[in-house]
């Protein structure tokens, strides 16, 4: 199908250019040209503000809109085209050419909107990649949606899509997690041990350790702390994979960070660049200050070895492996990426909390350092979400803590648990990644229309209770007559065209909530239209029932897609 907003914006360009021709406007450098939807109602279904091009052409906007619109070429989508003060192009839809869109609607089916502007290209989306030391927390379930409906919407546009996921499973952490379990694992055969603050205190781990009791008695009692720490991820990681199916998300691959250390690549990628220039060995890194310098001098530590980030516009120099031989993550970080782009990946999206910003910057920059692009890089950064609970004795909203090691935290398994998959996504992905989430599970469960999630599916259920009742009577929409829809039918087919101009939008900024927020006012739109516009009722003329189911199978095929692009579900009844 058309997207109307890119079809106006090319006529619009056309007309600019023909007006450049023909001497009328001078010539410039057609910038981007926004075509939107009006704010307010009676001026069309599409703008465009000429306002913009007022300095290039050095005219006034409305004889620059005037000027546009005698060129503008024939639209067949278009009634009337409008110019208007300041400087505005108006333009409104035909009725014909809505009621019209009602069978390619449902012809297109599950692939409306299906674009091609990642026609023949490969991205990768990576997500989640938490450490197989626990459950998902709710922290890790943000990310997880957010980057699952991206990877939806990549492959909305054409692209090929690879979901993967980034793990450790061999720092510090994992070593803890280890410990811990060998800890609660003799704890389970009776041995009196002492439990370090610092490890992982979670009741999960006793689960962990009662299993392997079970099933290999008291004959792990001489392993030590790596064989608990193998066990550990292994079920740690099949609960993970668990968890995320029950939200109906599922990867691709699965990338091991300690296969960049058996395979050497990440000596290799510190040898190119320091081959570069790039790497450099010192107790403290070149732009140090004095009080710096004197602090690293009397503590007396050893060179490490330093990436010189800053030649790329880092705040300082990065450490990429200490004095003792062991890299931080910022090595392996930058030999992940420099990996993904061998790939041959077009886009490579990655979803990561907000607290990685300042590490994403240094990746970029040690992938410049290799020589190589990073362009294909985006990264899509979430604040922090928690769950809230309202204290029954207060009445207040009090926030969870999260935290593995204290085994203090709400999991993903408990969200779905508590409330449903879709309410859990589509929570989730209700507001930009950009600002803080407050997860309050008393909203999420309510069946009213304040609840969005019910909101949003009731109206595809609306859509099916009709098509149920209507097969009850023997009554079909063969060969309706869609010139009898009225008025609040084709003002929702006008809104849901606006989808594939959604889907380029989310795709092209990397904002997947922006099909969250369409949901949301396609609902609006379509209730109050439900409410009038009656199908099987006796006052409705046969004819015009015809056209009016045919409407609602538009409808549901609309909603279906804006629910599946979110990962939801669509339910018959509810």
């Amino acid at each position: 199908m058309k997207l109307l907003h890119r079809e106006l914006e090319l006529a619009i360009e056309a007309a600019i250019k023909a007006a450049q021709a023909s001497g009328e406007l001078p010539q410039f450098g057609i910038p981007p040209i926004p075509v939107s939807a009006p704010k307010r109602t009676g001026q069309g279904d599409l703008a465009y503000p000429a306002m913009g091009l007022a300095k290039l052409a050095r005219m006034k906007p409305l004889d620059i809109a005037r000027l546009i619109g005698d060129k503008l070429p024939e639209l067949d989508f278009a009634d009337d085209i409008r110019v208007a003060p300041p400087g505005f192009i108006n333009c409104s839809i035909a009725k014909d050419y809505l009621a019209r869109q009602v069978d390619a609607i449902i012809a297109e089916g599950d692939v409306l909107f299906q674009l091609g502007i990642g026609c023949g290209k490969r991205a990768q989306v990576e997500f989640v990649s938490a450490n197989p030391s626990g459950p998902i927390t709710i922290g890790h379930t943000r990310g997880a949606v957010v980057g699952d409906a991206m990877a939806r919407l990549l492959e909305a546009a054409g692209y090929s899509v690879q979901r993967e996921y980034y793990y450790n499973n061999a720092g510090s952490q994992m070593v803890k997690l280890g410990k811990s379990l060998m800890l609660r694992y003799r704890e389970q055969l009776g041995d009196e041990v002492k439990f370090p603050a610092e490890y992982y205190q979670g009741e999960y781990l006793v689960e962990v350790a009662a299993d392997l009791v079970a099933e290999q008695g008291d004959s792990l009692r001489g392993e030590g702390w790596e064989y608990f720490r193998d066990a550990a991820e292994t079920r740690m990681f099949d609960w993970i994979e668990r968890s995320l199916a029950s939200i109906d998300i599922r990867h691709d691959a699965f990338f091991n960070e300690s296969s960049l250390f058996e395979s050497g690549k990440i000596w290799a990628v510190l040898e190119t660049m320091r081959e570069s220039g790039h790497i450099y060995e010192a107790a403290y890194w070149e732009g140090a200050g004095e009080d710096e310098i004197a602090d690293v001098e009397s503590k007396g530590y050893a060179p490490a070895t330093w990436f010189r980030s800053s030649a790329f516009g880092d705040e300082k120099d990065r450490v990429m492996v200490k004095s003792d031989g062991v890299p931080t993550y910022t090595l392996p970080d930058i030999t992940y990426h420099c990996d993904k782009l061998e790939r041959g990946f077009d886009i490579a999206v990655n979803v990561l909390g907000t607290d990685h910003f300042s590490q994403a910057q240094v990746v970029r920059h040690g992938i410049e350092a290799l020589g190589m692009d990073p362009e294909p890089i985006h990264v899509i950064f979430n604040q922090m979400v928690r769950a809230v609970r309202r204290n029954e004795e207060t009445g207040e909203y009090e926030a969870v803590k999260q935290s593995k090691r204290a085994g203090d935290f709400d999991t993903l398994d408990d969200l779905v648990e508590m409330t449903s998959a879709d309410a859990v996504r589509y929570h989730m992905l209700a507001r930009s990644p950009n600002s803080q989430l407050d997860f309050d599970v008393d909203q999420v469960v309510k069946q009213t229309n304040e609840n969005p999630v019910y909101y949003i599916q009731n109206a595809y259920v609306r859509c099916a209770g009709i098509f149920r009742e209507a097969e009850e009577r023997g009554f079909d929409d063969a060969g309706a007559n869609l010139a009898l829809l009225g008025e609040d039918e084709l003002a929702f087919i006008g809104k849901a065209l606006e989808l594939g101009n959604v889907i380029e939008q989310a795709v092209v900024t990397y904002e997947p909530h922006k099909i969250a927020f369409f949901a949301q006012e396609l609902a609006s739109v379509f209730h109050p239209i439900y409410d009038r516009v009656r199908v099987l009722h006796s006052e409705v003329p046969r004819e015009t029932a015809k056209a009016r189911l045919r409407f609602y199978r538009a409808a549901a095929v609309v909603f279906q897609r804006v629910l599946r692009l979110m990962g939801m579900s669509a339910p018959e009844r509810m």
